[in-house]
């Protein structure tokens, strides 16, 4: 059968297979997806069809499927909620435009970054960070599925972060639709059978059985609701509708979204990347995904990126290459063209299940706890995770940003400084609190930042150096190893002369080593009579060491780091 359907190129059948089980997984996900964002399918379907075709086209990863995601979705939902007010009937069209202008400006932006060659934009996140938010984002999903899941119908009053629903939901058992239970727990069970078979597109298999449910003559006197009329995707070419400010807002507000997609898609890709021994090159996947996103923002079509969920299929069915995802395209096109109709009938329980089956890796404490029992980066860990709930989706991804930044300046920033002595007659400089057998030099003091001196931490470091200097007696020279410093701030340099000054007047003096050839040409330039003399730059400890035991120092060593 396989040499019938592929008799000239037998290694594309597990490009077809695997394109099948995505198509599977993108097809429920863009209708569960769609809610999220409070759109219409047909943008979701949109966004589907161009990521799929722009990355199979452009893209660099063997296994990424470029699609809506929810993390994407939701904070997609809420960046345009928080430029229209709450949404509504009366705000739709204006909330759509918003979301096509986020959507827009996010890929250009992602593009412009691209061009600028930051393709370390997703290390601004760090991971504890990530790994927080995307599991606070999990549970927000979910909570927000339980109404469709258990046929809770929410009064106004409710809000809807996800513990006002999950009080709501507790506390009226009662109010729960029997059927639609019943219907959303058999869904769950067989989903999680099928799932046992990572080629088998086990939402897909659910829905459509749901689907098929429907037309037992019974089904209406179950009163389970349906997804209802689903409009197909247009593909119309248009830009969003927005007065100026509108647009500026957009621009702000699309810097977290560019921040969430890089993320997000570059630890999925690199996931895979690392697993299979490729290799990627971030500032061309940076570029890559900045098109899918202009592409579909230009159509109509929702935010994408590169899910975890949708990548990981993609591996886990055995693709061998992009073309896996060309083959996911042309399964979807069509699926929206021939069976497009069908997708009313589908039951809004079974729907909510896709959602909370497709977020399930995502709920596992297990990476939380591993960076748990580090004792490393706990309090960011927690400050994500309650952001998220507490903060909602885009006040609690802005904040995990702002956390990530300020967690790595509260590190860097701490005076770390350690004393070096010569070990044995080695011409090796190492810390003498640490290495038995080092000694410190009469009438010198080493000292090592620990940290890269910048703006946060430089005043701190040159007021431990003084103090230091100051508690030492008989002291003449102090030399200062700049080896963690592969550039500076004029902060830094600022107070590097600030420091040499200091010393100075205590008739004390400031030699650096270990100096690169960076802040070589820097302090050269800036203060060539002070810190930049010649006389007081050297390469290695050893030459500087050497240079402040002679009357008059030599010029500084040519030889490379080396001691």
């Amino acid at each position: 059968m396989r040499e019938a359907i592929f008799p000239e190129d037998k290694s594309l059948w597990p490009d077809v297979v695997a394109g099948l089980c995505v198509a599977g997984l993108l097809l429920p996900e863009a209708v569960a997806y769609a809610g999220l964002a409070h759109l219409p399918v047909g943008h979701a379907l949109t966004a589907v069809v161009i990521g799929l075709a722009v990355y199979a086209l452009l893209g660099g990863s063997r296994f990424a499927i470029v699609a809506p995601t929810s993390s994407t979705a939701t904070l997609a939902a809420a960046a345009a909620i928080s430029m229209t007010g709450a949404y509504s009937v009366a705000t739709a069209a204006a909330y759509t435009q918003a979301v096509m202008a986020l959507v827009l400006l996010s890929g250009v932006l992602l593009m412009l970054l691209a061009a600028a060659r930051q393709g370390q934009l997703s290390s601004y996140i760090s991971r504890p960070v990530l790994k927080g938010f995307a599991f606070a984002l999990a549970l927000s999903i979910v909570a927000k599925q339980l109404p469709d899941a258990l046929g809770l119908a929410l009064p106004a009053a409710v809000g809807t972060d996800p513990f006002s629903l999950l009080y709501f939901a507790i506390t009226h058992g009662q109010a729960w639709h029997l059927p639609s239970v019943l219907l959303a727990l058999a869904a769950g069970a067989l989903m999680r059978w099928l799932q046992r078979w990572p080629r088998v597109p086990a939402s897909l298999l659910v829905m459509l059985l749901a689907i098929a449910a429907t037309q037992v003559p019974l089904w209406p006197a179950l009163a389970v609701q349906q997804v209802g009329a689903v409009a197909a995707p247009v593909f119309a070419v248009g830009l969003p509708q927005l007065p100026l400010g509108d647009w500026l807002r957009a621009g702000e507000l699309a810097f977290g979204l560019v921040m969430l997609v890089f993320a997000e898609s570059w630890g999925s890709m690199r996931t895979q990347a690392l697993i299979h021994g490729d290799t990627l090159e971030a500032n061309r996947e940076l570029l890559v995904l900045g098109a899918c996103n202009v592409g579909a923002g230009l159509l109509q079509g929702m935010v994408v990126g590169a899910g975890f969920s949708a990548t990981s299929a993609n591996a886990e069915a055995g693709a061998v290459s992009r073309k896996a995802g060309a083959f996911a395209l042309l399964a979807v096109v069509l699926a929206l063209w021939m069976a497009l109709p069908a997708l009313q009938l589908l039951p809004r329980p079974v729907l909510a299940v896709a959602v909370i089956s497709a977020l399930w890796h995502a709920l596992s404490v297990r990476p939380l706890l591993d960076v748990w029992r580090m004792n490393r980066d706990r309090w960011l860990l927690l400050a994500a995770v309650f952001s998220v709930l507490l903060l909602g989706v885009l006040d609690g991804m802005l904040a995990a940003i702002a956390l990530s930044v300020l967690g790595a300046l509260h590190r860097f920033s701490q005076p770390v400084v350690h004393e070096l002595g010569e070990l044995g007659d080695s011409r090796n400089y190492v810390d003498v609190q640490v290495q038995q057998g080092a000694h410190a030099q009469p009438g010198l003091l080493i000292l090592r930042p620990e940290e890269p001196l910048f703006f946060g931490s430089a005043e701190r470091v040159m007021g431990e150096v003084l103090r230091l200097a100051h508690a030492r007696g008989a002291l003449q020279t102090v030399i200062l190893s700049l080896e963690e410093s592969a550039d500076l701030d004029s902060t830094a340099v600022d107070c590097l002369m600030e420091l040499r000054h200091s010393l100075q007047a205590a008739g004390k003096t400031l030699l650096l080593a270990r100096v690169k050839t960076t802040v070589r040409a820097l302090l050269l330039r800036v203060d060539p009579g002070g810190v930049g003399c010649d006389a007081q730059l050297f390469w290695s400890v050893a030459d500087a060491v050497a240079a402040a035991s002679t009357p008059q120092a030599p010029p500084p060593s040519t030889a490379q780091p080396g001691a």
